[in-house]
C-alpha cells in the first residue's frame, strides 16, 4: 500500500501533461502560420490584449520612449526611461511576462540609469518572434542584436527576473567584455533545478481557465496575496492579465533554463549581485546561496526576508534600493 500513493501521483501528472500537451497541440494547429496577427491565436485576440497592454502601461510613473528594434529574431519592443547618457542598465523580465513588470521599481531604477525594460522575445509582450529560440545561444545572440541595436556599446549593466536571469547569466558568460555588473532576482535554473512543485503548477497553467493561472499565481505569488488589500487587488490584475495572456497567445515554445555547473558559476567574470526572497517557490533560497558561497563566492548573495519571488513587488523599496547601491559601489 505504501507504493501506491506515489504510483498514483506519477499517473495523475502524466495524466495532466498528456491533457496539456494535447491542448498545445490544438492551439499550434489553430493557428501555426506567420499571420498578420502573429503570434496571437487572432485578430480579435490581438486587439483585446493589446488594448489591455497599453492600458497597463499608462501606470508606468516616468517619462518613457518606446523604440522597436530589428533583430534576425524579430522586432523587440523596448521601454527606455532615465536621462539621456546616462549609464545603461537593462531590465529583463521573468517567462509569462513583458517589460510592464517592472513598474514597481523603474521610477528608482531610471533616476540615475538609462534603463530599458524590454519586452522578451518570444514572451507576452509587443515583441514579435519570427524565428524559433531553439536554446539559449539563441537567447545570447538577439540580446547581443538588440544591444547592438540600441547603441549601448560596453559596460551594459543588466538585472534579470527568474527566466530573465538566467538568460543575463547566459549573456554574461558569453560577453563579459560587454556586461558592467549584473544582478540575478531569483533566476530561473542557473543555481537549483527548478521544484516539482513549481512546475507541475506551470503546466496546470497551460489549461486555459482563469482557476489554474489564479491558483498558480496565488501559490507563487503568496506574500503579495498576504502583505495588504492594495496588494491583494493587484495580484487579482495580475491573474487577470495574465489569463488574457494564456488565451491571447499562440504558444510559446520555451527553452528549459538550465542549471550552471560549478565551472560555469565560478566563471562569471562580471560583478554579480544574486538576490533571493526567503520565501522562494521555485527552489530553496537557502539551498541556492550555499551553493553560490561555495562554489562562486565572488557573487554577492542577498536573502530578502518575508517576500518570495514577489520580492520586486512586495519588497520594491528595499529591492530597488540593494540593486543601486550594488551597481554604484566603487
Amino acid at each position: 500500500m505504501a507504493l501506491l500513493k506515489p504510483v498514483k501521483r506519477i499517473a495523475t501528472w502524466f495524466a495532466i501533461l498528456a491533457v496539456a500537451a494535447g491542448l498545445l497541440g490544438r492551439y499550434a494547429i489553430m493557428d501555426s502560420s506567420m499571420t498578420e496577427h502573429h503570434p496571437f491565436r487572432s485578430a480579435e485576440a490581438k486587439e483585446r490584449f493589446l488594448e489591455a497592454y497599453d492600458k497597463k502601461a499608462l501606470k508606468w510613473p516616468v517619462a518613457s520612449e518606446a523604440r522597436v528594434v530589428e533583430t534576425s529574431y524579430g522586432p523587440t519592443h523596448v521601454r527606455i526611461s532615465g536621462p539621456k547618457g546616462a549609464a545603461p542598465l537593462v531590465l529583463l523580465h521573468g517567462i509569462g511576462g513583458s517589460s510592464l513588470h517592472w513598474i514597481p521599481n523603474i521610477q528608482e531604477l531610471s533616476a540615475g540609469f538609462r534603463t530599458y525594460a524590454v519586452d522578451t522575445i518570444n514572451d507576452n509582450g509587443r515583441s514579435v518572434s519570427t524565428r524559433p529560440i531553439e536554446n539559449h545561444d539563441d537567447y545570447v545572440k538577439w540580446l547581443d542584436e538588440l544591444f547592438t541595436g540600441l547603441k549601448l556599446g560596453n559596460d551594459i549593466n543588466i538585472v534579470g527576473m527568474s527566466y530573465g536571469g538566467w538568460m543575463a547569466t547566459r549573456y554574461a558568460l558569453s560577453h563579459p567584455e560587454r556586461t558592467g555588473r549584473l544582478v540575478l532576482l531569483a533566476p530561473a535554473g542557473t543555481v537549483l533545478q527548478l521544484r516539482f512543485g513549481f512546475i507541475s503548477r506551470a503546466v496546470m497553467c497551460l489549461i486555459p481557465h482563469r482557476y489554474f493561472t489564479k491558483r498558480t499565481l496565488y501559490w507563487l505569488l503568496e506574500d503579495m496575496a498576504k502583505k495588504d488589500e492594495h496588494s491583494l487587488a493587484l495580484l487579482e490584475e495580475e491573474v487577470d492579465f495574465a489569463y488574457l495572456a494564456i488565451r491571447s497567445f499562440k504558444p510559446h515554445n520555451n527553452v528549459n533554463p538550465a542549471v550552471l555547473d560549478d565551472k560555469e558559476l565560478n566563471g562569471i567574470q562580471v560583478p554579480t549581485l544574486y538576490m533571493v526572497g526567503e520565501n522562494e517557490k521555485i527552489y530553496s533560497a537557502h539551498e541556492a546561496v550555499e551553493r553560490l558561497n561555495r562554489v562562486a563566492p565572488r557573487i554577492r548573495t542577498e536573502v530578502i526576508a518575508d517576500t518570495g519571488h514577489d520580492l520586486t513587488i512586495t519588497q520594491a523599496k528595499l529591492v530597488n534600493r540593494k540593486i543601486l547601491e550594488f551597481l554604484t559601489a566603487s
